[in-house]
């Protein structure tokens, strides 16, 4: 049978090919299914963080070159110029980064309540306030190291505030507590959460569980809840 014209031209083509063992347009780089030359900017600087972060805590910063940080993240050294003027600034950046993870494992704890158990919602915070910081407090003391608690212009306290803060007044509008000044008794919360969580580092406990639930009691009975005897009913 006779081999039309454009068989033929494809036959040689794909002969052309085997021959110089050149690959198909499918397989040419920059085609669909190519794997990726670089990593996103997203990735490669949160890898460039992440190693950072993890000398800190080894050596401590000022002990940790930026020449370090590059090598132990596999990147040259603008890229770190490429994001960061300086140590410093790579560690405010560490800092936010740190609220935001702090932030993530409370709304984590809080979401795993059901949405109107505000009860339940301010005890998982609380509970998880405390064994979270316990878990991190090391990287807390280097990324927060010039940051004090009565500093009002601090935006990573003020957001953990303001998380408490909705909790508290959910559990007003649902009738179940009813402070006069709900902001005080989340700043009484918040601050009596960090410092108490502090003796239980200083005491290097392995196990901060009952502590937890301890703390998280005390702070309840604050607002006149008091879980382990009787569920919370709505004031009138």
């Amino acid at each position: 049978m006779a081999i039309t014209s454009f068989k033929l031209l494809a036959l040689t083509q794909a002969g052309y090919r085997e021959m110089h063992n050149k690959p198909s347009d499918g397989n040419r780089p920059g085609k669909h299914g190519a794997r990726p030359r670089t990593k996103p900017a997203e990735v490669r600087l949160d890898e460039l963080m992440s190693a950072a972060e993890r000398l800190f805590l080894d050596k401590g910063v000022e002990s940790t070159t930026i020449n370090e940080i590059v090598e132990a993240a596999q990147v040259a050294k603008g890229t770190f110029y490429h994001y960061f003027s300086s140590k410093s600034e790579m560690l405010e950046a560490l800092g936010k980064r740190y609220t935001e993870q702090f932030l993530a494992r409370l709304e984590t704890a809080v979401d795993a309540c059901a949405e109107g158990d505000w009860v339940g919602r301010l005890g998982a915070w609380i509970h998880a306030s405390v064994v979270t910081y316990v878990d991190t407090f090391r990287l807390h003391d280097i990324v927060y190291t010039n940051h004090h608690h009565h500093d009002r212009s601090n935006p990573a306290r003020n957001a953990i505030l303001d998380q408490l803060l909705g909790i508290i007044e959910g559990g007003m509008a649902a009738g179940l507590w009813a402070p006069e000044n709900p902001r005080v008794v989340a700043l009484l919360i918040y601050s009596g959460v960090h410092g108490a969580t502090d003796e239980v580092i200083a005491n290097q406990s392995k196990d901060c569980t009952a502590f937890a639930q301890a703390i998280t009691a005390s702070c309840l009975h604050m607002l006149g809840v008091f879980p382990e005897s009787s569920p919370a009913t709505p004031k009138q």
